[in-house]
């Protein structure tokens, strides 16, 4: 739901690295980055992947984002991406890339569809874009001798998990719907690919990415009805949308509704340089890490709704609703691992998530 989600490539010194993004260190790394999702501020992971020296290219049909993310990104960093309007489920679409960019060192791949609630509707929709464009880019990763693939999953892999926070060895239940599912079948297709050739793949596991660049020249910006709560907020409090709906308030949970952990996409943005770093650092090929991405706290979408409502001064005009299929009743990080192994650690809060959402939310009004 946000102008960004991708893959790469990445050129460092003597290689090229295909992520769903394109790097390139002072000396020339090039990062390629696929994208065709349900934006959710991906493209806030190529600003990051650019200031810490990395050259971008990206791969993103627009179906479900706008190029205007990509004019956003050159404001900021004064770089311009290049782009390949292509969809990654066309495997001979997708070669090309590899064809022209040689010696391609890694992969972060973005590309999938996110929404829980449209999973539940548009299921095969799902299993064929998310699963199809995951197995293309890691049959051309193997035939083009990609050592490096870092995969967007998501905190949906553990369902309902019997107690929180959860770990990375935290046992993964039933998927709470096909969106879930895809990314539990994406991490054992990504775990069993790396163990059979001679890659080192990481799964990021995210928890609830929000808000804007503190610039505001690049957010979320979803197209339709949004699915994810912050943007309901804003677009609520803006105007956009006269009313928005709380998804049930008779959860076990300490206010009834639905607990999440909150992350601002910028730390998010930030983990996955570090796992670019830390996997050609460590170089450990035929082997799969895991790491989660959140702050470790669990907001609940009440509570998320007095947030902005303090930082932004606006009454935000809600009213409770049924249950939605597919959501999970509570769910935070425990992310120790990450902070040790990466050296990651959240600059943001839940007011920085909130204020800079605003903002990006005021910004579009004013256009």
């Amino acid at each position: 739901n946000y102008k960004f989600e991708h893959s790469f490539e990445l050129n460092l010194e003597n290689g090229d690295f295909f992520v769903t993004y394109q790097i390139s260190n002072t000396k020339e790394r090039k990062i390629f980055r696929p994208d065709y999702l349900n934006k959710k501020n991906d493209f806030q992971k190529l600003f990051d992947l650019i200031e810490n020296g990395f050259e971008v290219i990206s791969a993103d049909n627009l179906s479900r984002s706008s190029a205007s993310s990509l004019i956003g990104i050159e404001k900021i960093t004064g770089k311009k991406i290049k782009n390949y309007e292509i969809d990654l489920t066309d495997k001979k679409a997708a070669a090309q890339i590899f064809i022209q960019h040689k010696n391609i060192t890694g992969i972060i791949h973005f590309a999938a569809y996110k929404a829980v609630g449209e999973s539940v509707e548009k299921p095969l929709e799902y299993y064929q874009n998310n699963i199809g464009s995951l197995i293309n880019l890691l049959a051309l990763s193997i035939q083009y001798q990609v050592k490096h693939f870092i995969f967007s999953s998501s905190c949906t892999v553990y369902g309902n998990p019997d107690s929180i926070p959860v770990t990375e060895k935290t046992p993964l239940q039933k998927a709470a719907s096909p969106y879930g599912a895809t990314k539990q079948m994406g991490e054992t297709i990504v775990q069993d690919t790396a163990a059979a050739h001679p890659m080192a793949a990481i799964l990021l596991r995210y928890f609830n990415p929000v808000g804007a660049h503190p610039s505001i020249a690049i957010g979320e910006l979803p197209i339709g009805h949004p699915q994810n709560l912050v943007p309901a907020i804003t677009q609520t409090a803006i105007g956009k949308l006269p009313k928005m709906q709380v998804h049930g308030n008779d959860y076990d949970t300490r206010d009834g509704s639905c607990i999440r952990d909150y992350i601002h996409v910028c730390d998010i943005a930030h983990a996955h340089t570090l796992a670019l770093q830390y996997s050609i650092k460590e170089n450990a090929f035929n082997h799969c890490e895991v790491f989660n991405l959140g702050t470790g706290k669990g907001i609940t979408v009440l509570e998320a709704i007095a947030a902005f409502e303090k930082v932004s001064g606006v009454r935000l005009n809600y009213e409770i609703g049924p249950r939605r299929a597919g959501d999970i009743v509570a769910i935070y990080a425990n992310n120790d691992y990450a902070v040790k192994k990466l050296g990651w650690n959240c600059k943001y809060d839940l007011n920085d998530m909130m204020r800079t959402a605003w903002l990006w939310e005021k910004s579009l009004a004013s256009e």
